[in-house]
């Protein structure tokens, strides 16, 4: 018999030090999601950087949040790098379902052996418009999402490689944007899901220094910016029909 969704447990693998987004993401994962916060229990990794996969022991599900304060291409600076692959790896192999998201995304990227590069400048920042694949039609989260729908994408680090034993499912011009490992229930996705235009806002504010030159730069990012409907329904998606298995 399947679970209700009331009856879901998910562990959220945090990678943020502000305390400001660490509480914004929860809200937004929860948001999405359409769980409530006391549904998803927080292992942050800046608390805990050394942990085991049987963390997830009780949980019916892995979410992998972004990250603005950390890099795989880094492991020696962020000792958490290794455990988190670990338990990506450790997903895999016991099919437990697992969504991830950007800095998810590049670490499943590195926990596989494929390769993340840095993009020093003229890297996505705002709303941008994802492609799909032809594998995308058959796929339970991309089956119905437009061609071309806008999501939040923003980060200095990308692939254009998809890992051995995954499934390419969406991608832009710069780089790949979503895979699925071949008949296991792990997504992983480069841009946003549980993040809008608001959050967006939001997020830039505070990491303004980082990935913007100026105000006049972050302005003009923001106000190109989109709503993203079709992108922020993914992570619902994979609630009711991969974890609830709901057609």
């Amino acid at each position: 018999m399947s679970k209700k969704k009331s009856d879901l447990k998910i562990l959220l693998l945090q990678v943020r030090d502000d305390q400001r987004v660490r509480r914004e993401e929860l809200k937004s994962f929860a948001e999405y999601s359409g769980l409530a916060k006391n549904q998803i229990e927080i292992l942050n990794v800046f608390d805990k950087p050394s942990f085991s996969p049987d963390v997830l022991s009780g949980f019916d599900s892995l979410f992998v949040g972004g990250a603005s304060e950390a890099s795989v291409l880094e492991p020696e600076k962020y000792p958490f790098i290794k455990s988190g692959e670990d338990i990506l790896l450790y997903c895999i192999e016991k099919e437990i379902p697992v969504f991830a998201s950007c800095f998810g995304f590049q670490l499943v990227v590195t926990a596989l052996g494929g390769e993340v590069i840095r993009d020093g400048k003229d890297f996505e920042m705002g709303s941008v418009p994802i492609y799909l694949t032809n594998q995308a039609k058959d796929d339970p989260l991309f089956c119905d999402t437009p061609n071309g729908f806008a999501a939040i994408s923003v980060h200095r680090e990308k692939t254009v490689n998809t890992p051995p034993g995954c499934q390419l499912l969406a991608y832009t011009d710069s780089c790949h944007h979503s895979f699925r490992i071949k008949d296991k229930p792990f997504w992983a996705f480069q841009f946003h899901p549980e993040v809008d235009r608001a959050i967006l806002i939001e997020r830039l504010t505070i990491y303004k220094e980082k990935y913007t030159d100026n105000d006049e730069h972050l302005e003009k990012v923001l106000s190109s910016s989109s709503e993203t409907p079709e992108s922020n329904i993914l992570l619902k998606k994979f609630v009711d029909r991969i974890l609830l298995n709901n057609e």
